[in-house]
């Protein structure tokens, strides 16, 4: 979302910040920070909403939790067809002939909100291919990978925090 996140930030509803707990990013108002902290860490499980996790390789994954929060301020977006919403819920990556639509100007492996062809936010991916690149492949090539997708909710509804 780039310099969007101030919009995160800084809301009219009040100050909003981000926090990290045993390796998960959480994010919460202020005023629930400061009840929070009233809670010994060791007894905390969960605080606000989970934004994503930091895998053992230190790389960060997004939860299927954010979407709501960064779906409108995303700056790549990606929409599919109704023949292939089905298939991407149920975890597969967007082919070129299920690609609807996609923001000019996305760059090879940058991340984008997929959305389907009713501009309801469905998950979230990254570029396999470049916007130019997507014109030219064949239709059974990859053009964004699956990341995470709102059938989540119901694949991993015991594991999702």
């Amino acid at each position: 979302i780039g310099e969007n996140i101030q919009l995160l930030v800084d809301r009219p509803d009040g100050t909003y910040c981000f926090r990290l707990h045993r390796d998960r990013v959480y994010y919460l108002s202020e005023k629930l920070l400061k009840v929070a902290a009233s809670v010994p860490r060791d007894n905390l499980v969960s605080l606000g909403t989970c934004f994503g996790k930091f895998t053992k390789t230190q790389k960060f994954r997004l939860s299927i939790t954010a979407l709501d929060f960064l779906a409108p301020y995303a700056k790549y977006k990606l929409w599919v067809k109704p023949g292939s919403e089905q298939s991407f819920l149920y975890g597969n990556h967007v082919l070129k002939s299920g690609l609807g639509r996609i923001t000019e100007g996305t760059a090879q492996y940058q991340g984008v909100v997929v959305y389907s062809m009713a501009d309801v936010p469905l998950g979230f991916g990254v570029a396999a291919k470049s916007t130019q690149e997507c014109r030219k492949v064949d239709p059974m090539a990859i053009v964004a990978f699956h990341q995470a997708d709102v059938g989540e909710y119901v694949r991993n509804e015991d594991t999702l925090t």
